[in-house]
């Protein structure tokens, strides 16, 4: 049997505010969402003046990001590079940039997907959250 280490729900609170506080400087009126490393939504937001479709583009972007263990960026550059037969990947609808994979030691806790600006916009949200959870684990 394995161990490894988890998300546990103040850690995803602590992501979800830290994303949010960089949406709200920028002005960004988004949805964030954290998953877990099954991709299961723990810590959602819908921003005032976030359209409604980015309530759910948001966890797909997580979702996808944390079963690629790959920032959704990658995967969107892959399919614009001609690997169109991506896009019947089963079970991944996310393939935007905007969904950042949160890695500690080498291992995928998670994700964070963010949308409802330009995609470099959301996922410059993505990270920040992630950066300031990990600033914050590691003083």
């Amino acid at each position: 049997m394995h161990s490894k280490p988890v998300l546990a729900h103040d850690d995803a609170m602590a992501i979800l505010q830290a994303a949010k506080l960089e949406a709200l400087k920028q002005t960004w009126p988004v949805s964030i969402a954290v998953c877990d490393d099954g991709g299961h939504l723990l810590a959602f937001a819908r921003l005032d003046g976030a359209n409604l479709a980015s309530s759910r583009i948001a966890p797909a972007k997580a979702h996808t990001a944390v079963m690629m263990k790959r920032e959704t960026r990658l995967v969107e550059e892959m399919i614009n590079g001609g690997r169109d037969a991506f896009l019947s990947a089963p079970g991944l609808e996310g393939m935007l940039e905007g969904g950042v994979p949160i890695v500690v030691n080498g291992q995928c806790l998670g994700a964070v997907g963010v949308s409802g600006v330009k995609a470099p916009e959301d996922a410059q949200v993505a990270q920040a959250g992630i950066a300031a959870w990990l600033a914050e684990m590691r003083p």
